[in-house]
């Protein structure tokens, strides 16, 4: 009697969809990198330039995911386009690197954002920033364990409370009289730093690819995924340039690229110390977001990897009752809970995740923009719902974009990059292993 393979179901929505993708973009970075920004560019106006361009980046990427999404349902995303694409090796590769490297570096990433905020409002000992970072984590795979609309109605709540204390933000910033800090030139824009301006822009977008391994849990996916991935990118955008507006308002564009933490300098300014108090538990609750969705996501890949390779049979088992791959989420969470013990041991917890992370992120993500330029004059046959307009320029420029930040993130990662790439390189040999034990079991 053969066994019943349980598969994913269709149960997101529209707006369960744009929760996790807007919560997951709209995490920890935009606390941070607004500084960076403005300490790369020349004016106020080319600041939110640069915020206006990172959007339409997105825009790129989306449209070219949109036509994967729709014409390649699966929960593995961007893996089984790879695998359609390329075949087993980059396919496993990638799945390997979401495993080891780029999922669990960015449930690592944010937790870690989480522990620093809430070891400030309550410290707990030497170590409060790890031991907060690892108890969100094991809470947050817990409850995704528990089943898949646990982790939604987390998400969508968590999202809500985040968009919503942001256009706070904005609207505080504008509605307390003050006097606005005159316009004045930054000290790194004198060397005309765009370029160096747009991978912080870049990097605070990063994550609404994500979509690609919930395509196969959408009601109407293959109409539904065009209208999620590009609302949630115009949602993102203007979330983005209405609080750079508001810090360029607030506190000048010096001010903002002199500030370590410009939404507190921002609230302080306005309303004191109680409104700095406000923004350490909207950080809390955004890098809440961040973990959940991103814990949600990582996992699907988990699942695909133990679908197609024998070795890894484990992690493809889904749970119908609950609907969710729980042994692809225990091992996730277990994989991220090490990473922050890594982050314990070095101090930077938030910038060893960012340099582990980066350079093998945008190698793949590089090979999906390939990936649809194969595909089309491969599978011709294959039924498009949404095809990329412009074909095949707009692919073209996003491979372009891919390839300019995985330099990037070459050249400044550093040490923490390379490990990220020896640990991807330590799949090849489970890799070779996989491919023996399935020739001995099938001469």
């Amino acid at each position: 009697m053969a066994t019943k393979v349980t598969v994913p179901k269709p149960t997101l929505s529209t707006i369960d969809a744009v929760a996790l993708i807007v919560g997951m973009v709209v995490g920890v970075g935009i606390f941070k990198t607004p500084a960076l920004v403005a300490g790369n560019t020349q004016s106020s106006g080319v600041a939110l330039l640069a915020w206006l361009l990172g959007g339409g980046m997105s825009f790129v990427g989306a449209l070219c995911y949109a036509e994967l999404t729709t014409a390649y349902p699966d929960a593995g995303g961007t893996y089984h386009y790879l695998m359609r694409a390329f075949g087993k090796i980059p396919a496993f590769l990638f799945a390997w690197a979401r495993l080891t490297v780029i999922q669990t570096g960015s449930i690592a990433l944010p937790a870690f954002v989480f522990g620093d905020y809430a070891a400030q409002l309550l410290p707990i000992g030497e170590y409060s920033s790890a031991i907060y970072a690892a108890g969100v984590v094991i809470c947050l795979t817990g409850l995704n364990i528990l089943g898949v609309q646990q982790g939604k109605w987390t998400q969508n709540w968590l999202t809500a409370a985040k968009v919503l204390g942001l256009l706070l933000i904005v609207l505080v910033s504008f509605a307390f009289a003050g006097q606005v800090p005159q316009e004045t030139s930054t000290a790194a824009a004198q060397n005309n730093a765009f370029g160096q301006a747009m991978i912080f822009v870049l990097l605070t977008y990063g994550g609404w690819n994500e979509a690609a391994y919930i395509s196969a849990e959408v009601r109407n996916g293959k109409r539904n995924m065009v209208r999620i991935l590009l609302g949630s990118i115009a949602i993102i955008t203007v979330i983005f340039l209405l609080i750079n507006v508001a810090f360029i308002y607030r506190l000048g564009l010096a001010g903002l690229a002199s500030s370590e933490a410009p939404t507190a300098d921002l609230m302080r300014r306005a309303v004191g110390e109680n409104g700095a108090r406000f923004v350490s538990l909207l950080v809390a609750v955004s890098a809440l977001g961040a973990v959940n969705a991103t814990i949600f996501t990582g996992a699907r890949t988990n699942y695909a990897l133990g679908r197609d390779f024998r070795k890894f049979a484990f992690l493809g088992r889904w749970q119908e009752n609950t609907g969710t791959p729980k042994n692809a989420l225990i091992v996730q969470g277990a994989i991220s809970l090490a990473l922050v013990v890594l982050g314990a041991l070095t101090r930077k917890g938030f910038e060893t995740m960012v340099d582990y992370t980066a350079p093998v992120f945008w190698f793949f993500f590089l090979l999906s923009g390939v990936a649809l330029l194969v595909l089309r004059s491969r599978e011709p046959d294959v039924p498009r719902p949404f095809r990329v307009p412009l074909y095949p320029w707009t692919p073209l420029l996003f491979c372009a974009i891919c390839s300019y930040l995985l330099y990037s993130s070459l050249t400044y990662a550093g040490i923490g990059g390379i490990t990220g790439l020896i640990v991807l390189l330590t799949g090849i040999p489970l890799l070779l292993l996989n491919r023996q034990r399935t020739t001995s079991t099938n001469p």
